[in-house]
């Protein structure tokens, strides 16, 4: 552990999307916990919408910096952005990376805007960029998972927590807001519903329309439970062409819901069915079971410490990462080419969590008798 002076007010960077903040926040939740500081966020404007539900984070500051690959991220933002951290005098940086990530230039931000204590993971020997330098061991000695890797990190200050698992907080009143919404596409309060998300940022973790759609009709025959297809508003145009092709029985509520609300329906949904994104670590928040189909990209993204079930399919050698620390776990660890999951194999994926379900649907008897009266 390094001794310091009392870190009151900490700069957590952690500049990339939702479900890596998502990751990291038993670990800014540590910082908290252990020396009760004042944390603000430095995050992108997509990991910005879940700050609210964080009830670790204090402040925000949204900026997207140009050393993360957010579309529209300029350099113009960082004398602006310098300027504000210096006014906010932090006691503390700490720089929440993926192994694949360089913290130097965060690191290089802190430091010139005279922030005393710098903590990151380092490949490169950082001289004085960093104050505590751990250096980066992952992926070529070992690979932990995300919020492990961030756990070590803040543990090098001291801070620690008993519970590390992911946690978000909710409205009380956003339930009812959300009820009405579903309301709509004939879902009841004591409805259960499976929740599909085959929306993704990149190509290569993406999941077939037709598998969806044939996975969807698997789903609805063997349960009898609403499908419900999610995605933002961008992705309106997926879930709908998901939802027409499965048929009856199945809704998209694609930019419907507030992120409050997705958490809500996260929180209330038997299962989910998903792609690697922000949604599998809100599901792991809410402990709601959840299968993930995982394109082989970075192995520290799996749901933390609850219910679910990863089927894993191969990334294509055209939309294989040009960068050599990904390259080399590709070449390392996923060795074998695997298919994308059949869709028979989601469905015994979703039965096997369905029987240890923190809350079991109803009979499949009374939710047949519920799904022809709604059609």
């Amino acid at each position: 552990m390094i001794e310091h002076q009392p870190l009151r007010h900490i700069l957590c960077i952690r500049a990339d999307n939702m479900g890596d903040v998502i990751m990291s926040s038993p670990a800014i939740r540590a910082l908290k916990q252990t020396f009760g500081s004042r944390i603000t966020l430095l995050t992108s404007q997509a990991g910005a919408l879940v700050a609210p539900y964080l009830d670790c984070v204090d402040g925000l500051i949204t900026a997207d910096l140009p050393w993360t690959g957010h579309a529209g991220a300029t350099d113009c933002v960082l004398p602006a952005l310098a300027g504000e951290i210096a006014a906010m005098r932090f006691d503390a940086a700490i720089i929440f990376t993926v192994y694949s990530q360089s913290a130097l230039p965060a690191a290089l931000l802190a430091y010139m805007t005279g922030i005393p204590v710098r903590v990151a993971h380092a490949r490169e020997n950082p001289y004085a960029l960093l104050t505590t330098w751990l250096p980066d061991q992952e992926p070529y000695e070992q690979i932990s998972h995300q919020v492990e890797r961030d756990l070590n990190l803040v543990q090098a200050l001291g801070a620690g927590v008993a519970d590390d698992r992911l946690s978000l907080s909710l409205d009380p009143n956003i339930p009812a807001g959300l009820q009405r919404k579903l309301s709509s596409v004939f879902i009841a309060s004591d409805t259960s519903y499976i929740v599909l998300h085959p929306g993704v940022s990149e190509e290569k973790r993406k999941y077939p329309v037709e598998l969806w759609v044939k996975a969807g009709r698997l789903l609805a025959a063997k349960f009898g439970l609403p499908l419900l297809i999610s995605g933002a508003s961008s992705e309106k145009v997926l879930a709908e062409s998901v939802a027409a092709g499965i048929g009856a029985g199945a809704w998209s509520v694609a930019g419907m819901l507030s992120l409050g609300e997705f958490i809500a329906l996260t929180d209330k949904a038997a299962c989910v069915v998903s792609v690697n994104t922000s949604t599998i670590h809100i599901a792991a928040a809410v402990q709601t079971p959840v299968v993930v189909l995982y394109a082989q990209t970075n192995p520290q993204h799996t749901p933390w410490k609850s219910p679910h079930e990863v089927l894993p399919f191969s990334v294509p050698d055209h939309l294989q990462s040009r960068n050599v620390i990904v390259r080399h776990v590709a070449r390392n660890l996923y060795r074998d080419e695997i298919p994308y999951p059949d869709p028979v194999e989601i469905v015994k994926a979703v039965e096997r969590l369905l029987l240890t379900s923190k809350a079991a649907p109803r009979p499949l008897a009374e939710q047949v008798r519920y799904r022809r009266a709604c059609l």
